[in-house]
C-alpha cells in the first residue's frame, strides 16, 4: 500500500506540474480538478478508501502539490469575503428595486423628507436647513427653470463655491430633467469654459465670488447663454444676468411638473475628472450610477441615517458631492459642509457640529498629523473617516492620534465601473476583490508596459493578468445596462472610447481603463502604485501634463515644453514629497530667456493652483523621440539637483515669495529634508 499511495502521489504532482504549463487559467483549472477527480476515483476504485479517506487523500495530495497556499488564502480571506457578499446582495436588491420602481435621486430624497421634514439636512457656519426647506428651496428652482423653458435634458452649468446651494441648484434642476455641469471653482479662463462648452449647457449660475472668473471667460461662451448669479455684486459685470436669488422670492414651492417617461438611466450630472487628453472631461453621471456609489459606502461601511457628516470637501467632485451627500439626499443623514479645509479648525468643527463622520483625502491627513496636539482632536465622536488616498506611512499614527475607530478607505473613478473597498482596515490598501470567487465582482489588473503604459497581449490577443506582486492597470469588466458594470462614459464620445477596452480575456468582451496601476497582494487586497498615461496625482487632483504643457507653450511663444512628475523618498513620515500627497509638476521648458515672473502670473490665470508646476528648468532644447514625442525619462531622472550640470537653470515655486526661485544647494537640501513645504 505504501508503494502504491507513493506512485499515486507522484503521478499527482507531474499532472499538477503538467498542468500548470497549459493556456488559460479556466482551461487549467478545470484539467486540475479532473486530476484529482481522476485520483479519487482511483483511491475510491482500486484502494478501496472509504468517502472520508478519499477525500483526506486526495486533500493531502492537494496541500502538498502546492495547494496549501491557496488553503491559506480561503482561511485567511473568507470571513471578509462572506462579509462583502452580504454588502454586495444588500445593494444589488436595493438598487434592482430603485430600478424597478422607476425611482430618480429626488424621488428618494423626497421620500426622506416625509420622514423626517423636519430633521436637519444641511448645516454650514451657523446656517441650517432642514429637509422640508431644502424641498421647498428645490421646488422653487425647478418650479422657476420650468416657466423659463427649461425642459428635460437640457444643461445648465453650476458654477460655486463650496456651499450646500451648489446641491440645491442641481437637485432642484434634476426635478424637471435638467441636466447640471459642475464646475470646477479653481478653475480659470480655458478649462472654466471648456467645461461649460462642452457640456452644451443653455445657462450659467455662477456665485457673486466668482463672478471676475466669468467676466474674463464670458467672450468664450455661447452668445445665446443665459446667466444667473447668486449672492450680492458689488460692482456690475461686463455682460447680462439675472438675479436668481430676487427672482426664486416669487416662485412657488409646489412640487414641479412631473415628467413622464424618465428612468433611473437618465442623465444626472456632469462631473469633471482631469484625464491624459488636456483639459477636464465631462463624467456622464446617471441616477442609477448615484444611487450605486451613495449606497455602495453605506452599505459598506455601516454608515447610518442619524449620521452627521462633516466635509472640507468640493460638492463638484465625486467624493463630496456623491459620496458624501448621497448620505443625505438617499440615506437621510445631517451633513456639515466647510467653504475651505482648514487644518487647524477641523477637529473643532468635528466637536461644533457632533460629526460622527469624517470626510478625507490623504492631503488632509498630512496636514492634520502637522498640526499641534489639541483636546478636540480626542474628544470628538467621529467613529468613521471615509475617504481615500491616507497611505501607509501615517495610517496607523492617522488613526491612533485621532481615536478614530473605522478608517473606510475606497477607490473609484468617478465615471469608473472599478469601485473596490478597503473593508479590513488594511494600511495602505485601497480595497480588494475575492481570490476565491474572482468572477463574483469582475475588476481585474492587467499587465501593461512601464515605460509607454501600454497594454500588454498574449500571442492569442487577449489581455494578460497580472500576477500578485506585479503591478498592473485596474480595469473593470462592462456590462451593458447593468448598474454595477456599466460605464456611460464622457460627454466627449471620442474620450469615452479611449477609456475603453476590447478583447481582454475573450474575443468580444469589454471593460474600462481605470488609469492607474495599482499591485495585489496574496490575499487580493489592491495597493495604488502609479498613473498611466499622461496624468500624475497632486494635493487630491489629477493633473494633466498635456494641459500644463499647451498653457505654457502659448505663454512662452509656442516654445517647447515638456512636463512630468518628480517624487523621492523625503525624510518627513508626512509625505513621499515634503509634505505633500503625490507628485510635484515639473516643466522643462526649450526657451533660455523665459520672463518666469511673467510666467507665473498667467499661469496663475490659466491653470488651477493644483495643477502648476513647482519647478521650472529652462533648458537648450528637450530631446524627442524618433516618432516625435517627447522623451520625458531624462527629465525624470535629471530632477532638480543644482549640482548636476544639466541643471544650471533650475526653479521652485517658493512658499514665502510665491515667485520662481533659482535652486541653490541651500534651497535643494531645505527642499530635501522637509524644510519648505508646498
Amino acid at each position: 500500500m505504501p508503494s502504491i499511495d507513493r506512485t499515486l502521489f507522484r503521478a499527482a504532482r507531474v499532472l499538477n506540474v503538467l498542468v500548470s504549463y497549459l493556456p488559460g487559467g479556466i482551461l487549467r483549472m478545470v484539467l486540475k480538478w479532473a486530476a484529482f477527480a481522476g485520483l479519487a476515483a482511483i483511491l475510491r476504485g482500486y484502494v478501496e478508501l472509504n468517502y472520508w479517506q478519499t477525500a483526506a487523500g486526495v486533500f493531502a495530495v492537494y496541500l502538498a502539490t502546492g495547494g496549501w497556499k491557496f488553503t491559506w488564502v480561503v482561511i485567511r480571506t473568507l470571513p471578509r469575503d462572506i462579509r462583502a457578499l452580504v454588502v454586495l446582495l444588500r445593494l444589488t436588491y436595493r438598487l434592482t428595486g430603485l430600478h424597478r420602481q422607476k425611482k430618480l435621486v429626488h424621488d428618494v430624497f423626497r421620500d426622506n423628507v416625509k420622514k423626517h421634514p423636519d430633521k436637519i439636512a444641511f448645516i454650514q457656519e451657523e446656517q441650517k436647513w432642514t429637509f422640508r426647506e431644502m424641498d421647498n428651496i428645490t421646488s422653487k428652482i425647478g418650479n422657476y427653470f420650468f416657466e423659463r423653458g427649461y425642459r428635460s435634458g437640457d444643461a445648465v452649468a453650476i458654477f460655486m463655491d463650496n456651499t450646500p446651494e451648489v446641491v440645491f441648484l442641481w437637485l432642484g434642476l434634476s426635478k424637471i430633467g435638467v441636466v447640471s455641469a459642475l464646475i470646477n471653482f479653481s478653475l480659470k479662463k480655458e478649462g472654466f469654459a471648456h467645461c461649460v462648452t462642452v457640456s452644451k449647457a443653455r445657462a450659467l449660475i455662477f456665485s457673486s465670488k466668482l463672478v471676475d472668473v466669468v467676466d474674463e471667460g464670458v467672450s468664450r461662451l455661447s452668445p445665446s447663454m443665459d446667466f444667473f448669479c447668486l449672492g450680492s455684486l458689488s460692482s456690475k459685470p461686463n455682460f447680462a444676468f439675472t438675479d436668481l436669488e430676487s427672482v426664486l422670492g416669487s416662485t412657488s414651492a409646489l412640487p414641479p411638473p412631473i415628467i413622464d417617461g424618465r428612468r433611473p438611466t437618465d442623465l444626472l450630472l456632469y462631473i469633471y475628472t482631469s484625464g491624459t487628453t488636456g483639459l477636464p472631461k465631462g463624467a456622464k453621471i446617471t441616477h442609477s450610477r448615484y444611487f450605486l456609489m451613495g449606497l455602495g459606502i453605506y452599505y459598506a461601511y455601516g454608515l447610518r441615517t442619524d449620521d452627521v457628516l462633516y466635509t472640507t470637501i468640493p460638492l463638484y467632485h465625486s467624493a463630496g458631492g456623491i459620496v458624501g451627500v448621497g448620505q443625505v439626499l438617499l440615506n437621510g443623514a445631517t451633513m456639515a459642509v466647510r467653504s475651505k479645509f482648514s487644518a487647524s479648525r477641523f477637529w473643532d468643527e468635528a466637536c461644533k457640529y457632533n460629526a460622527t463622520c469624517i470626510q478625507y483625502i490623504g492631503e488632509i491627513c498630512r496636514y492634520m498629523l502637522d498640526q499641534p496636539v489639541k483636546p478636540s482632536e480626542k474628544q470628538h465622536r467621529v467613529r468613521v473617516a471615509v475617504g481615500n488616498g491616507l497611505r501607509p506611512q501615517i495610517w496607523k499614527e492617522f488613526q491612533s492620534r485621532f481615536n478614530i475607530p473605522q478608517i473606510a478607505e475606497f477607490y473609484g473613478a468617478t465615471e469608473g465601473n472599478s469601485n473596490i473597498v478597503n473593508m479590513d482596515q488594511v494600511p495602505g490598501a485601497v480595497g480588494f476583490t475575492s481570490r476565491i470567487v474572482p468572477w463574483a465582482y469582475p475588476v481585474s489588473l492587467v499587465r501593461v508596459d512601464e515605460d509607454t503604459g501600454e497594454i500588454i497581449r498574449g500571442s492569442n490577443g487577449l489581455c494578460i493578468q497580472a500576477n500578485p506582486g506585479e503591478p498592473g492597470e485596474l480595469i473593470g469588466k462592462i456590462k451593458v445596462g447593468d448598474p454595477i458594470r456599466d460605464f456611460q462614459g464622457y460627454a466627449d464620445e471620442s474620450a469615452t472610447k479611449k477609456k475603453i477596452v476590447f478583447d481582454v480575456f475573450r474575443k468580444g468582451d469589454r471593460a474600462f481603463l481605470s488609469g492607474d496601476i495599482l499591485v495585489m497582494d496574496d490575499y487580493g487586497n489592491f495597493y495604488f502604485r502609479d498613473r498611466a498615461g499622461d496624468t500624475f496625482r497632486w494635493k487630491g487632483e489629477n493633473v494633466s501634463t498635456t494641459e500644463v504643457e499647451a498653457s505654457i507653450s502659448n505663454i512662452v511663444d509656442l516654445s517647447d515644453v515638456l512636463c512630468t512628475e518628480w517624487k523621492f523618498q523625503s525624510p518627513s513620515h508626512f509625505s513621499d514629497f515634503v509634505g505633500t500627497e503625490g507628485k510635484a509638476g515639473m516643466a522643462a521648458i526649450a526657451n533660455l530667456t523665459v520672463d518666469l515672473v511673467k510666467l507665473n502670473r498667467n499661469l496663475q490665470e490659466m491653470l488651477p493652483p493644483y495643477a502648476r508646476p513647482i519647478f521650472i528648468k529652462l533648458v537648450q532644447s528637450v530631446t524627442v523621440t524618433g516618432t516625435a514625442k517627447f522623451q520625458k525619462t531624462a527629465l525624470k531622472k535629471a530632477g532638480f539637483d543644482p549640482s548636476l550640470k544639466e541643471n544650471d537653470r533650475v526653479y521652485v515655486m517658493h512658499p514665502s515669495t510665491r515667485q520662481y526661485e533659482p535652486v541653490d544647494p541651500t534651497t535643494y537640501q531645505d527642499i530635501i529634508h522637509g524644510k519648505l513645504r508646498f
